[in-house]
């Protein structure tokens, strides 16, 4: 969801990581908005190394997040704060600047929907139900 998001305020116990190929699957739905927001390098990780997770401050680094901070004190005065600031802005220039921030994703409910398809068919597949029955023992 975080990658979804034009500006992301965490804290440091905001840890990410994506799991998906560990039960069969990967990360194919969510990978454009991850890619745009992360960078390929930045997603490539994330998805082969599927088991690890990663720091806040990774992700900020990585472009996830634009702030990280201690306490969830600290980042709700800077919502406050950020909130105020964009509703003094220009409010078509806020719609340009979304335009502007989100070119070239015209296609994604096609890709969406391809993606999709890749993960409905693993799904099916025998490792990824072998690996949800692991799950159900649980």
């Amino acid at each position: 969801m975080a990658a979804a998001c034009d500006y992301v305020l965490a804290t440091e116990k905001a840890a990410i990581k994506l799991s998906e190929l560990t039960i069969g699957i990967g990360p194919f739905v969510i990978a454009p908005a991850v890619e745009r927001k992360m960078g390929l390098s930045g997603f490539s990780e994330l998805a082969l190394n599927a088991t690890a997770w990663k720091s806040a401050y990774w992700a900020k680094e990585k472009g996830l997040y634009a702030k990280v901070f201690d306490t969830v004190k600290e980042m709700d005065i800077e919502v406050e704060n950020l909130a105020t600031k964009l509703s003094l802005y220009n409010v078509n220039a806020l719609i340009e600047m979304k335009k502007v921030l989100w070119k070239g994703t015209d296609n994604w409910t096609s890709l969406l929907e391809e993606r999709a398809e890749i993960s409905g068919d693993l799904v099916l597949s025998d490792f990824t139900k072998k690996a949800l029955q692991k799950f159900k023992k649980k």
